[in-house]
């Protein structure tokens, strides 16, 4: 058996010009057009104009820019952290004041265990200022009917002299002009996010009372009490009263009060470092960021401009360039677009040779067709020449008939493979089927005998289309029964490999068989050396056809020769392998 046959059911003749319409490659003039139109620098230009910034690197920044300015918000407001430092100050008031209180209570007292017991006034004002002063905190006296008897902040009761703390000798006037301004930067913040506004304000009075401090009003009670004001430039003024006892008679009451100097200069010392390491975040952040944006955009910007080059080019084949080290899903996408431009270009070269093909196998019949009608057209031809000459124009028809239904059949095929659905098949019923159509057939037309063996253990189902899979065994079939002598045997032996491996069928003829260098030559299109009984019988598309259609499901199909001990070649076999359905 030295060739193939083609099966496909004819179609008019105005096939060959749809087939033909559907095979030039018209892609090759619409890509002319559009480069005409647009360039790859022309479209290069306009991409580089509408994007002057690239909007993936804007995202990147953006998402990472987000937890650092967080962390800069976060810094800025820290009203948590300075409530804890307000309540540790109160509390550390609190300890001064009755540390204060008890030592008035045992030294500036007049009277004993058994007599009425009040406070000295004049011993409470030394020992008060001399108590307090050290301390850095400002403290009043008051009695138990609420006079003030004595405040750390007079020198003299009668001249009320006032004392105020000098600034250290690096005050802020003398400090840096830009230290000056990130202080009072700091200081607007502090007071921007604090709670000054919850606070009640407080009136510095010539000559304050108890009515105007409510937590004396309470340690006159014998309560601790602590309370927070707001001073007119924005500080609070923290203050602590505590009782001033003897043998557990409240004789008076004591208030110590310091701004919040110290937790602003703490509040600022935080913010400043936090704020240090959010700008040390945020540029590292954005230099990784635009590091990370440049892996990003970058190779995806030289895929784009490859793709550009390969959609508008026309004669050349450009070059994808090779990402796939990369080893991410960028390196993927590369792969991927590498496969897609190489199969596009096979494709491509495909049509092409194969249009070319076409024009070829189209181009012998016509010319045999012509030279046979010219020849026939001629007045003084005898009858039976001219009988013999229209027999060769209804071959060469029917030639040129089988030709165009197999181009059409195979110029088809990529797009039904694609769009056909694929299922489980009983391989076992669709061998049955053809057997038993074949049987009659053959015996009749052919005189062969086709018997069907089965070597295989249930269940039968493959993986694939049984009308494609019909299609194979089909043209194989046809193939076989043209090339078997009458009287011989066809036989069909369906097996499976083991480990649920692929079914495997076997098409075994008596015919001469296939010369040993045209095993494989004999799969591709329009093959066309074979017997001269057998010219023009078939289209040289048939066994094409059926690789194609194995190759699409995973399957294959060889050709071999069957020989006996002495090497004497008995008969052609064809091995078709169909992949199982429950294949792991």
């Amino acid at each position: 058996m030295a060739s193939d046959t083609g099966t496909a059911t004819p179609e008019p003749r105005r096939s060959l010009l749809t087939t033909l319409k559907r095979l030039v490659p018209t892609f090759r003039r619409r890509a002319r057009a559009l480069a005409r139109s647009e360039s790859p620098s022309l479209l290069r230009r306009r991409r580089s104009q509408s994007r002057r910034y690239s909007p993936l690197t804007r995202r990147i920044l953006l998402l990472n820019i987000v937890p650092v300015a967080l962390l800069a918000l976060g810094a800025v407001y820290l009203s948590d952290y300075e409530d804890e430092l307000i309540d540790t100050e109160l509390a550390s008031l609190l300890v001064q004041g009755e540390m204060v209180a008890a030592g008035i209570g045992e030294v500036a007292v007049v009277g004993g265990e058994t007599t009425v017991n009040r406070l000295d006034a004049d011993a409470a004002r030394q020992l008060l200022t001399r108590l307090v002063r050290p301390t850095g905190v400002r403290a009043r006296l008051f009695s138990e009917t609420g006079e003030l008897l004595g405040d750390s902040a007079l020198l003299n009761e009668a001249g009320r002299i006032h004392v105020m703390r000098l600034p250290p000798p690096e005050s802020p006037e003398d400090a840096p002009p830009h230290r000056r301004l990130g202080e009072e930067i700091g200081d607007w913040i502090t007071r921007q996010f604090s709670h000054t506004t919850h606070y009640p304000p407080y009136v510095e009075r010539a000559v304050p009372t108890v009515r105007d401090f409510p937590e004396a009003a309470s340690a006159l009670r014998g309560f601790n009490a602590s309370t927070v004001r707001t001073m007119p430039d924005g500080r609070l003024l923290l203050s602590a009263a505590v009782p001033v006892l003897r043998y557990k008679q409240v004789l008076g009451a004591l208030i110590v009060t310091r701004d919040n100097r110290a937790i602003a200069a703490s509040l600022r010392e935080v913010r400043y470092d936090m704020l240090t390491i959010a700008v040390a975040a945020l540029g590292i952040t954005v230099l990784l960021s635009l590091y990370l944006a440049g892996t990003i955009t970058q190779p995806i910007v030289r895929l784009a401009r490859a793709a550009d080059d390969v959609r508008l080019a026309r004669e050349s084949r450009p070059e994808i360039p090779d990402l796939g080290k990369r080893g991410d899903e960028i390196g993927d996408l590369n792969d991927a677009l590498r496969s897609m431009t190489d199969a596009l270009w096979q494709r491509l070269n495909a049509i092409e040779s194969f249009a070319a093909d076409v024009a070829h196998e189209l181009k012998n019949p016509l010319t045999s067709l012509r030279s046979a009608i010219e020849v026939a057209a001629r007045p003084n031809l005898d009858a039976e020449r001219r009988e013999k000459l229209m027999a060769i124009v209804i071959d060469d028809i029917n030639r040129l008939n089988r030709l165009i239904s197999d181009i059409s059949d195979a110029s088809r095929l990529d797009a039904e493979l694609m769009r056909g659905e694929v299922k489980p098949v009983d391989v076992k019923a669709m061998l049955d089927d053809m057997v038993n159509h074949y049987a009659v057939n053959a015996a009749t037309k052919a005189g062969v005998e086709v018997e069907l063996r089965i070597s295989a253990n249930p269940p039968f189902a493959a993986h694939g289309h049984d009308g494609r899979y019909g299609q194979v065994v089909r043209n194989v079939i046809d193939n076989a029964l043209s090339f078997s002598p009458r009287g011989s045997k066809l036989v069909i032996e369906l097996t499976r490999e083991p480990r649920n491996g692929p079914f495997v069928v076997t098409i075994d003829d008596e015919g001469p068989g296939i010369p040993e260098d045209n095993l494989e030559s004999i799969f591709r299109r329009f093959y066309s050396e074979r017997p001269a009984e057998h010219f023009g019988q078939n289209s040289g598309l048939g066994l094409s056809i059926c690789r194609q259609i194995m190759e699409t499901y995973g399957g294959t199909i060889t050709a071999s020769n069957r020989r006996a001990a002495d090497g004497r070649v008995l008969g052609a076999r064809f091995t078709i392998r169909i992949p199982s359905a429950n294949r792991k």
